[in-house]
């Protein structure tokens, strides 16, 4: 079967090359991003394989069944790019990645957590600048402080037992908690609790309908003065001018994304000698209570190793009609 890989990078390639060794599949990697001006590309190809920036909206799946497309190979666990409806109505499967490592980007939330209350970025600055003082570097003890995890999936609970490890007190919020939550011993409480308790809170849920700007102004208001917000989920959980005034009036105290609701435009590449257009991603990189990662929370060996191996088993389940052997969404 013709593959095509869009938004693809030299890792995707490394890993997807590596994995398909004995799979026989035809991979051809194309850098752009899939969308209604680049849908073309995908004629004479049996799947397209996509990343979390490619857009497969009514446009683009109508084109891709005229085009003799019968699958969407989402390498990731979102799918929030992704008109479901009009895929069905095309006869387009679409399958995912649910699990890969959910370890990494339970860790990548801790990395923020520590830099941002230890200052990290801002003393690597520094020193870098031959400046040894400690004002404005003053952190907090994590033992003891309450961490919410909103969303207690695999990943939620990787992040669960790490700041467990702290000493903190943990609380979580899932409409479904499953028994492996349950399981970890973690605090089940409402989000009103989340938003009125909580020192640090931490996003690991999907962004569906009703998560959709979940942190908004009414739900800041909510909140301790001076909360610790991380986001390592989806950019739409945040309302970015919300969270930009409550960061300009102390309501936020710190702030760490590793995605961003705009980010289709910007992530996964090199802009470094343009001006940035985004007037609004502008006005967070200002903030020294802010560090922003570039959608790597999943970036490790391991987590791209799993990718592409669960990827690929997709499409060999779906060319041998084992359907409910993938990892489909459900419509």
């Amino acid at each position: 079967m013709k593959v095509a890989v869009f938004s693809s990078k030299p890792y995707d390639e490394e890993h997807l090359t590596s994995a398909n060794t004995e799979t026989g599949l035809e991979l051809t990697f194309l850098e752009p991003q899939l969308t209604a001006q680049t849908v073309a590309l995908t004629k004479g190809f049996d799947i397209v394989c996509c990343f979390v920036n490619d857009v497969i909206d009514t446009a683009v799946a109508a084109q891709l069944q005229e085009n003799g497309v019968k699958l969407v190979a989402m390498r990731c666990a979102g799918f929030n790019n992704v008109d479901l409806d009009a895929c069905a109505k095309h006869n387009l499967p679409v399958a995912r990645v649910p699990e890969y490592s959910p370890n990494a980007v339970a860790e990548h939330a801790a990395a923020l957590i520590l830099d941002l209350n230890r200052n990290i970025h801002r003393a690597f600055s520094r020193i870098r600048e031959n400046d040894y003082s400690l004002s404005g570097l003053m952190g907090f003890d994590l033992y003891g402080k309450t961490v919410a995890i909103v969303g207690g999936g695999r990943i939620g609970q990787s992040i669960i037992r790490i700041m467990k490890g702290f000493g903190c007190r943990v609380i979580c919020f899932d409409p479904m908690p499953s028994e492996a939550l349950v399981e970890t011993g973690v605090e089940l409480v409402s989000l009103e609790q989340v938003w009125a308790e909580s020192d640090i809170i931490s996003l690991h849920c999907p962004l569906v309908r009703s998560t959709y700007h979940i942190i908004n102004s009414n739900t800041l208001s909510q909140m301790k003065k001076g909360v610790m917000l991380i986001n390592t989920s989806r950019g739409g959980l945040i309302d970015t001018p919300a969270i930009i005034k409550a960061l300009k009036n102390g309501q936020v105290g710190y702030l760490g994304l590793d995605v961003y609701e705009e980010e289709a435009n910007l992530f996964f590449e090199n802009y470094s000698n343009q001006v940035l257009q985004d007037d609004i991603f502008a006005r967070l990189t200002t903030f020294k209570n802010v560090v922003i990662t570039g959608h790597q929370a999943f970036f490790t060996h391991e987590a791209l190793q799993a990718i592409a191996e669960v990827t690929l088993n997709n499409i060999l389940h779906f060319d041998k009609g084992e359907l409910d052997k993938m990892c489909l969404v459900k419509t």
